[in-house]
């Protein structure tokens, strides 16, 4: 996927124009995905936490969603709404690390 979303943005550089622009869009869009599915898989190993990065792809998928959903709601309830998405998801996501990872951390 890396190499293909490469090999698109290259090309759409050379290309240009309409058809160019829509090869960069598909080039990124398709490495952000190869990123994301790699901390996914790093995450849930328990190697890596990518917290932060998981919950804030959740946040901004929501955001996204509630625009195209309900295009007509008031944008700071829009954020709130993606706001708490994005904490939940940071919680559970906090969780299933520490369950994985075996690391166990003391509050004092």
């Amino acid at each position: 996927m890396v190499l293909i979303g490469l090999i698109l943005l290259v090309v759409g550089l050379v290309v240009g124009g309409a058809r160019g622009a829509t090869m960069i869009a598909v080039g990124l869009a398709l490495g952000a995905l190869a990123g994301l599915e790699l901390s996914i898989r790093e995450h849930f190993a328990g190697y890596r936490s990518h917290t932060s990065l998981l919950s804030g792809a959740v946040g901004i998928a929501v955001l996204v969603a509630l625009h195209f959903v309900v295009p007509s709601l008031w944008l700071p309830v829009a954020f709130a709404v993606a706001i708490a998405a994005f904490s939940a998801m940071a919680w559970a996501l906090a969780r299933a690390f520490r369950r994985r990872s075996g690391l166990a951390f003391k509050v004092r």
